[in-house]
């Protein structure tokens, strides 16, 4: 049985339905999303359905695969049970691929005022903040209110941080830059809050400066060593500087599915399962925690990342084992093999680190382009997101600029009462205003 059908359940299901097993998937949505491309959706550059798929149509070929759309709410490893909103789920072998969420450190009631990006609610939830405060600012300006400086905070400057920054500048400077007639979208202000010493700190120091002027050539304004201290609705405290935002975004942590913790095995400080060299749990060895839920070391000695790369390898390596397994062959333990990572920055802008080989720029932007088309999920997805991305590059286009839902913003002056109070000396001043 799955929990999850993430970049790691999904393979792990991929590689065993070739195998005369049955193989029930429990997941609470019914898609696989392409999580590394979520910031394009975020930013209106792809549509949800060009990143993801149906778990259905993923196994429509495979008729030992059986899909529930369900929630997992326990376990009883004893028993071999998967306790469910509806029912007991019975199991031979368990993979457990739950993946992870935001992590506020210890301030969920930020949440609200500053959301993050792990599913596509998420990024449709930031594309409608993020059109929608140009909107607000154009009606605020043609109806001859004083216009309030718009202001985009981006805290957290890891991958996902620097791609959202990195595209939202993108975005006031082109996409938007001739279409509003009372403000200049290109006066708006990104800025990108760090509380360590340099952005992408997984990266090498000399990527890490490249990101940083990268970023910088856009537009961005990079606070490093900036430790956010309060979020409320429209600012951000940073100590005594207080600054307002109609838009704050949360790249900063993620935790662990708090399904970890219902297995009832020892965890990490982030909840994250501490698992045998082989993925499986103490004490269970049919039990395996793969992707961001599972705590493992490579041969270094370093923590294994969060990122899709692990998690296919891992689904992958829980499929060959239960395969070797039921043909009578011992255990082995995983070797992971470090592919190199990619983060994109921009238009052209990216980092790349492969082992030693470290690249930046253009070449390293088509490096990431080539990558993320070939592991999406499905031909006709990898067509779209090719011909949207060459129709984006060349125009500077966004095709999926859609205000849906509310038309309310967190902290915009008269949808909450502390918007409309007055800014204390504290106030960080504007360096300039949207009204042209």
């Amino acid at each position: 049985m799955n929990i999850g059908a993430r970049f790691g359940g999904l393979n792990a299901a991929r590689c065993l339905a070739r195998e005369r097993v049955l193989i029930t998937i429990v997941d609470r949505k019914n898609h696989h999303t392409f999580q590394p491309l979520l910031y394009q959706v975020a930013t209106a550059g792809l549509s949800p359905g060009e990143i993801a798929a149906p778990i259905r149509s993923i196994f429509r070929n495979d008729p030992n695969v059986v899909t529930l759309l369900e929630e997992v709410q326990d376990f009883d490893l004893t028993y071999r049970l998967v306790r469910t909103t509806e029912q007991d789920i019975p199991y031979d072998y368990l993979v457990v691929a739950a993946g992870a969420t935001h992590a506020y450190f210890g301030h969920d009631d930020w949440e609200p005022y500053a959301p993050g990006l792990k599913t596509i609610e998420d990024a449709l939830e930031i594309r409608r903040r993020v059109l929608l405060a140009f909107e607000l600012a154009e009606r605020q300006a043609l109806s001859g209110e004083a216009t309030e400086p718009l202001n985009f905070v981006v805290v957290g400057a890891g991958p996902t941080g620097v791609e959202l920054a990195g595209t939202l500048a993108e975005i006031t400077n082109h996409v938007l830059a001739q279409e509003f007639r009372s403000i200049d979208p290109r006066r708006a202000r990104i800025l990108l809050l760090e509380g360590g010493p340099r952005v992408l700190p997984a990266y090498s120091e000399d990527l890490s400066r490249s990101a940083e002027k990268q970023l910088q050539k856009l537009g961005v304004e990079v606070r490093t060593n900036t430790m956010v201290t309060l979020i409320e609705p429209g600012a951000v405290h940073v100590g005594e500087t207080r600054i307002v935002a109609p838009v704050i975004l949360w790249a900063a942590g993620v935790a662990a599915s708090p399904l970890g913790k219902k297995l009832g095995v020892p965890c990490d400080r982030a909840g994250r399962v501490l698992v045998e060299p082989d993925l499986s749990v103490p004490g269970h060895p049919e039990v395996f925690v793969i992707g961001d839920l599972a705590s493992l070391k490579d041969a270094d000695g370093k923590m294994l990342p969060g990122v899709a790369p692990v998690a296919i390898q891992e689904g992958k390596f829980v499929a060959q084992l239960i395969h070797r397994e039921l043909a009578g062959k011992p255990r082995q333990a995983l070797k992971y093999w470090d592919k190199g990572s990619l983060a994109t920055i921009g238009r052209a802008a990216a980092v790349a680190q492969f082992s030693k080989l470290h690249i930046s720029g253009f070449l390293a932007w088509l490096s990431w382009l080539f990558v993320h088309i070939f592991f999406l999920i499905g031909f006709r997805n990898r067509v779209l997101v090719f011909i949207q991305w060459a129709w984006s590059y060349f125009t500077y286009e966004r095709g999926a600029r859609l205000i849906t839902g509310n038309t309310t913003l967190p902290g915009w002056l008269g949808t909450h009462p502390a918007a409309g109070v007055a800014p204390t000396q504290a106030d960080e001043k504007p360096r300039a205003r949207v009204a042209s």
